[in-house]
């Protein structure tokens, strides 16, 4: 069972021992504020072409692997229409759901029968479900990194970069949108890896409905 979602607050909590204490110790007394890159004219280009594609992702459908750097792992189905929408429904054992509603995003726990929420703007998933991408308004560059085929862009919250960053992992030629990884306000990391995504794929508006799963049959 995941621990944690990369797309809300930690609401479990993690499993204690003695390398965590030391590894978050060291995070404390080395981990540095994150600091604006310089950006070369190419690094800016880059940065417009995946401006560009992401708000070209009007609908998504794409199973998915999960890792915590705890080495909890979980996998299951990303739906995701912007604006404003998204659901996850994770496999077993997990059986956990996560839907964005009516700017919340609900977490139920299917094991526990238990609902916990939080407004999408305290969360890493408000970026990619705004109606309008902007790089360089509500958040900002930390770096770009190019390998042979591949883009790596790391941004920060402009107002608030304490609360964490995100890195994704784009292929190029033709560019597409693969993995993303969320570096939270603890210091904890969460990766998740799309397999075969499908881009603009027909949605059931159903799935984006939420009703307390406790008190009905509903999603």
């Amino acid at each position: 069972m995941p621990r944690h979602s990369p797309f809300l607050p930690r609401l479990t909590r993690p499993v204690f021992s003695r390398r965590a204490a030391l590894l978050g110790l060291g995070a404390l007394a080395l981990w540095p504020r994150p600091a604006r890159a310089a950006l070369s004219p190419d690094d800016q280009a880059d940065i417009q072409r995946i401006q560009y594609y992401l708000n070209g992702i009007h609908s998504l459908v794409s199973r998915f692997d999960q890792v915590a750097d705890d080495g909890s792992i979980a996998a299951g189905t990303l739906y995701l229409q912007r604006p404003g929408r998204m659901r996850i429904d994770y496999d077993p054992p997990s059986n956990m759901v996560i839907v964005t509603a009516r700017g919340e995003i609900f977490y139920f726990d299917k094991k526990l029968g238990q609902v916990s929420w939080v407004d999408i703007d305290q969360t890493p998933a408000w970026f990619l479900l705004q109606n309008n991408i902007t790089i360089g308004g509500d958040v900002q560059v930390l770096g770009l990194q190019r390998d042979p085929g591949v883009l790596q862009l790391m941004l920060t919250e402009t107002k608030r970069p304490e609360r964490g960053r995100v890195t994704m992992v784009l292929n190029d030629d033709p560019m597409q949108l693969r993995q993303w990884s969320v570096i939270d306000a603890q210091n904890k990391t969460v990766t998740v890896t799309l397999s075969d995504p499908h881009y603009g794929a027909d949605i059931n508006p159903e799935l984006f409905v939420w009703t307390d799963p406790r008190n009905s049959n509903g999603h």
